[in-house]
């Protein structure tokens, strides 16, 4: 089994190139929002409620897939590489996998803020991520995480980890996947 994480700032492609290396790759596909939609159903998103039942139900689904014959998941998160429990998170998701995956790939995408507020409105985002509907309060959002995070990280910043970085301002989901594949020698 592999395991492939795709981080990235909001909107810069990460469900979308999760979907494009799904298809290439047949691996099975959790993309942050899924959780976090369901869980936004019940308690609003930051409290501490919110993020208890997240992770439970993140951990859940990792602990089974560990334990099952699935050849490979893609998981996708922003990681804000300026908030050391973030890297802890990573860290936590890879000890579930540890016994099982031979091969752990790390991905940042790295996109321009003006494209990834273009996307940010995209239709396909918007269908698959309902509390980005409200395109306004989501952009808003983008921009404040942008100011308070460090969404992209530093040249040598994590001696411990190999962080393949792709710049996809101006590449397709389907290019961007393939790019994963060949690095990591996927299939």
């Amino acid at each position: 089994m592999n395991l492939i994480i795709i981080c990235g700032p909001p909107a810069s492609g990460k469900m979308s190139v999760g979907q494009a290396l799904q298809k290439l790759t047949g691996y099975k596909l959790f993309y942050n929002h899924m959780s976090l939609e369901l869980v936004n159903q019940f308690f609003d998103f930051g409290t501490p409620n919110f993020s208890n039942l997240d992770k439970k139900i993140r951990f859940d689904i990792f602990n089974e897939i560990a334990n099952s014959d699935i050849d490979g998941l893609i998981f996708t998160m922003v990681w804000a590489f300026s908030e050391k429990e973030d890297e802890e998170y990573i860290d936590e998701i890879i000890e579930v996998f540890k016994n099982r995956v031979p091969k752990v790939g790390l991905v940042e995408l790295v996109c321009d803020l003006d494209e990834r507020l273009k996307r940010n409105k995209h239709e396909h985002r918007l269908k698959h991520k309902p509390s980005k509907r409200d395109v306004e309060a989501s952009e808003k959002r983008l921009l404040y995480h942008d100011n308070k995070y460090r969404m992209n990280s530093l040249e040598g910043e994590f001696p411990n980890k190999s962080i393949f970085k792709i710049q996809n301002t101006h590449l397709t989901e389907k290019e961007t996947a393939e790019k994963i594949i060949e690095h990591y020698k996927l299939n």
